[in-house]
């Protein structure tokens, strides 16, 4: 269900209902609870492009950089109480460097007065815990809040809404002329929704349509559905 009538934490955002709350898919790859000022994002994986280089692949820099910023933009303009990581925030053991540790300490800084939980993915079991002096709560899925089972790995929870991430849900859209593209989704399962990757250094996984489920494509700076689902 739709809720136009919400007002919109931005340009391009969808407002749905979601375990019979109102709640906002943003183009930057993130999910807004209004009613629990909680701002929820999946798969940052913050040092994957310098696990690359560290393992010999020469790939570029800067996307710790460009990430951070993101969340930044994000933060100042739903000034959530809380934000949450639905998993998979380092990438590997190789994150824990200083050209990535000390971005973030300096992006949390700027944000001090925010409360930052971080739901464990298979990526952070081998990365490890952020450093401790960044003040970020760290839990096994799930984490019940209001309604919802955050999780990083999809799944069903036997009383609580899912939201998770873990998937990089992608969707094919085709066109005339054999025309194919392929994009980030949001995928809302009964009992459980997934979010996009929110990391610019990630691949993605095409959901195929299924009875019952509906997608949401994000490009172009919008949220949009997918006909048929």
């Amino acid at each position: 269900m739709a809720h136009s009538a919400l007002p919109s934490p931005g340009p391009g955002a969808l407002g749905v209902e979601v375990a019979a709350e109102a709640v906002w898919l943003l183009p930057e790859h993130a999910l807004w609870w209004p009613a629990g000022a909680l701002l929820l994002v999946a798969d940052l994986h913050l040092g994957k492009a310098a696990t690359f280089r560290a393992r010999g692949l020469p790939v570029p820099g800067g996307t710790t950089a460009r990430n951070l910023a993101r969340l930044s933009q994000l933060v100042t303009r739903c000034a959530p109480r809380r934000l949450v990581v639905l998993g998979d925030f380092l990438h590997a053991q190789e994150a824990h460097t200083p050209a990535v540790l000390q971005p973030l300490a300096r992006w949390r800084g700027r944000h001090a007065d925010l409360d930052v939980g971080l739901v464990r993915g298979n990526h952070d079991n081998h990365a490890g815990d952020p450093p401790a002096a960044l003040g970020i709560a760290v839990v096994d899925e799930p984490w019940l809040l209001g309604p919802f089972a955050l999780c990083h790995h999809p799944q069903r929870h036997p009383t609580h809404h899912v939201l998770a991430g873990h998937w990089h849900p992608a969707v094919h859209l085709y066109g005339a002329g054999h025309d194919r593209l392929r994009l980030p989704c949001f995928c809302l399962d009964a009992g459980m929704a997934v979010l996009p990757a929110f990391g610019e250094f990630t691949g993605g996984m095409a959901l195929p349509a299924a009875a019952g489920r509906r997608r949401f494509a994000v490009g172009g700076g919008a949220v949009w559905a997918v006909p048929g689902g």
